[in-house]
């Protein structure tokens, strides 16, 4: 699968490592920057992903920085992108079986020296699959709210 993937200087490293990751799981990340740990703004890397994953180009996408939230936050503000803060693969997983989370934002300080955890996070939150039933329903209105807000 191909997996877009973007960081902010924060979050560079670990998402040297996390392409390293993709490409072990058999996945092809497409990179969107930044590409130094020169001091970069977060959202003009979150918004390129996002817009893959909300336009359908792409299923999921990766996105990092140091805490993981300002691209998180960037993420959810499109309306069909359901963006989850994941530090730990359960969190990972359930993301995925209940929330069926397309984009999974990453904090880079926190998981850059930690490759296994990384792994564990990725290979987790791809491979889980959505659980659906009462979730679907949820996740509906979660897109309703969010075509009802934009109208306004």
């Amino acid at each position: 699968m191909i997996i877009p993937i973007a960081s902010d200087h924060a979050g560079f490293k670990a998402k040297s490592v996390t392409k390293k990751i993709l490409e072990k799981l058999g996945h092809t990340p497409v990179d969107f920057g930044a590409h130094d740990s020169e001091s970069v703004d977060y959202p003009d890397f979150a918004v390129e992903v996002s817009e893959r994953v909300n336009s359908g180009e792409h299923e999921i996408g990766i996105l990092l920085c140091g805490s993981g939230q300002g691209v998180c936050m960037t993420a959810n503000k499109y309306p069909k992108v359901r963006a989850a803060l994941v530090y730990n693969q359960e969190v990972a997983k359930m993301t995925k079986l209940h929330n069926n989370a397309n984009i999974i934002c990453l904090p880079g300080r926190a998981l850059e020296d930690k490759e296994d955890e990384l792994e564990a996070i990725i290979s987790n939150w791809i491979d889980t699959e959505f659980e659906g039933g009462r979730h679907n329903r949820r996740i509906e209105k979660i897109e309703t709210l969010t075509k009802n807000s934009s109208d306004e």
